[in-house]
């Protein structure tokens, strides 16, 4: 990992969203004070468990498009999480083992295992940057070191936007990111929506605790940031109607996210 910061700081007395999310996919990369708050939210909302699972469901499906049917050959993920099954780089180098995959995250826990991250296909290549979504021009300049900007890029945006509060900040956010990618880039999107009355009131138990906020937002501001691109079909939907395997989840699952994918003209 060139470039990066010296030896994370990691505290374990304050819940942090990556840790949190991790435990509900079950997996071990958290501390107690994570554990503590995802129940507290699964009392409120049992289905966190069937989103969190939803949403890595939904990463491999607009990556296998992205490699496959758009024919893409890089990707710049922001927002990464902990290292999971099938992580972007892995799904993405099933299609095409030539592919370089940028990962991005603020979290020092992530930082610590970013080696987990970073085994490439000898054709492709993996890289990992230390850095916060509300600086979209540095991300951009960083990831330029690995992903050749002439070409198109996909980009993957995933749970990520609800932490920025303010609507036209996470608006403008996106509209930067975009606007420094080539004409062919896809953009991936989906973020918790507020549609029903149990998820509004787990994220305030979220929100309730120390880490950073969460915002679940009504399905017509999800759409809003896809604005300039061109949608792929079916469009901005709750996440387990876009372009379904089998369905993993059960043919009645229902998830409170919504999102899509939009190619940059």
């Amino acid at each position: 990992m060139s470039g990066q910061p010296g030896e994370p700081v990691i505290d374990t007395t304050v819940p942090h969203s990556a840790r949190v999310w991790n435990y509900w996919l079950g997996g071990k990369d958290n501390y107690p004070v994570d554990r503590e708050l995802g129940d507290r939210v699964k009392e409120v909302f049992p289905g966190i468990v069937t989103l969190a699972r939803a949403g890595r469901y939904f990463l491999a499906r607009v990556v296998r498009f992205m490699a496959g049917e758009a024919g893409l050959r890089q990707f710049l993920d922001i927002g990464t999480g902990l290292p999971t099954a099938d992580n972007t780089h892995e799904i993405a180098q099933r299609v095409a083992p030539e592919a370089r995959v940028v990962y991005v995250d603020n979290d020092p826990l992530v930082l610590a295992h970013a080696e987990a991250l970073l085994t490439s296909t000898p054709q492709g290549k993996t890289e990992y940057i230390h850095a916060d979504l509300r600086e979209p021009e540095v991300i951009l300049s960083r990831a330029a070191e690995t992903l050749d900007f002439s070409r198109p890029i996909g980009l993957t945006l995933m749970g990520i936007l609800g932490h920025i509060e303010d609507y036209d900040e996470a608006r403008s956010i996106v509209r930067r990111l975009v606007a420094g990618l080539p004409s062919g880039s896809y953009v991936g999107i989906y973020d918790g929506c507020a549609s029903d009355d149990a998820i509004v009131q787990s994220t305030e138990v979220y929100n309730s605790s120390d880490t950073v906020p969460y915002i679940v937002r009504p399905p017509e501001q999800i759409k809003g940031f896809f604005e300039g691109l061109e949608l792929v079909d079916p469009g901005v939907v709750y996440i387990q109607q876009w372009r379904p395997d089998a369905v993993p989840l059960g043919e009645d699952s229902h998830v409170d996210a919504m999102g899509g994918v939009g190619r940059v003209p």
